[in-house]
């Protein structure tokens, strides 16, 4: 009699689904339980394929998209703006006397940006040794590969051939060569928010001279702020352009200071073909603020900003 049950028992338990338990008595005060096991299903290979696929094609999208916004020439503005910006991004910041400024951030400089006038009044930006040794590496960024450019983000922006017939070049702020570490950087420079009227033979002689020398002063001091911008006229400035509302300046000014020495200084040069050399333009900050109306490293301790605002010692930097 036992061996009918258990043969039953086996038969029932090979026919039922899986989770189906069977309890046969045998009449004797015996049972027997059999609980049949449910196996998971495995995916299938051509789903595991189909997944590690799709996760591919994934990630290659957004390593793509990552690098479209780092090639765009299009700058990035106010809250927009990179994290990337200087660490004392705060020595950045200029006080300018009027209304019709906006602040621009773009990756690599800070541009205060004058629609009435149509220029910049200020372009600042931090310079390392870092980024000279990477914009002098013979695989940076090359200035022939990149366009003036209207900044369309800027409605007051002159376009990139306002200056033509106007006798005046379309003389960088911040200079190419300072920028040639970064695509975007270097794209954004190009954008005419960087781009004052300026004398062709200072633009190319005597004022890149002076670009040179103080690209050399970053890498060897490690790390440089500096600031860039035109001096007006004290009346109606000259004007030129398709509507002649872009603004000519009288002189350029240029200031530097180095964090790590806590040293300064300034220079000035007319907007004309330059008299002399580096020592007959060199000046103190405070002079530069008295001619401009501007106001330079206000994030500094009072008493530093007095003493850097005085330094004048060109053999300081030599």
């Amino acid at each position: 009699m036992k061996r009918i049950f258990l043969l039953l028992t086996l038969i029932v338990s090979l026919t039922l689904p899986p989770q189906v338990d069977v309890n046969i008595a045998d009449g004797v005060g015996c049972s027997f339980t059999i609980q049949a096991k449910n196996k998971s299903k495995k995916p299938h290979r051509g789903h595991r394929a189909a997944k590690r696929k799709q996760a591919k094609q994934a990630k290659t999208a957004a390593r793509k998209a990552r690098a479209r916004q780092s090639a765009s020439p299009v700058p990035l503005m106010g809250a927009t703006a990179p994290a990337a910006m200087p660490a004392d991004q705060q020595l950045l910041r200029v006080a300018v006397p009027t209304a019709d400024c906006r602040t621009i951030a773009y990756k690599a400089i800070s541009v205060s940006f004058d629609s009435r006038l149509r220029i910049p009044r200020c372009v600042a930006y931090t310079l390392t040794a870092t980024q000279v040794a990477m914009a002098d590496a013979p695989g940076a960024e090359r200035r022939k590969n990149h366009h003036f450019a209207a900044d369309p983000q800027v409605k007051a922006s002159p376009g990139p051939g306002d200056y033509r017939g106007s006798g005046f070049s379309r003389g960088h702020m911040a200079p190419a060569m300072d920028m040639r570490f970064d695509h975007q950087a270097m794209a954004q420079c190009f954008l005419m928010t960087n781009m004052c009227p300026q004398d062709e033979k200072l633009n190319n002689g005597a004022w890149r001279q002076l670009e040179e020398r103080v690209h050399r002063w970053a890498r060897r001091d490690g790390q440089l702020v500096i600031f860039t911008g035109p001096v007006m006229p004290a009346g109606r400035p000259a004007t030129v352009g398709p509507r002649a509302d872009i603004a000519v300046p009288a002189a350029f000014y240029k200031v530097v200071y180095a964090p790590r020495q806590n040293r300064a200084i300034a220079f000035v040069y007319d907007n004309r073909p330059p008299a002399g050399g580096l020592e007959r333009h060199v000046t103190t900050i405070a002079d530069v603020e008295r001619q401009t109306g501007l106001t330079f490293l206000s994030a500094l301790p009072a008493q530093q900003q007095r003493a850097l605002k005085q330094q004048c010692d060109l053999g300081a930097w030599q």
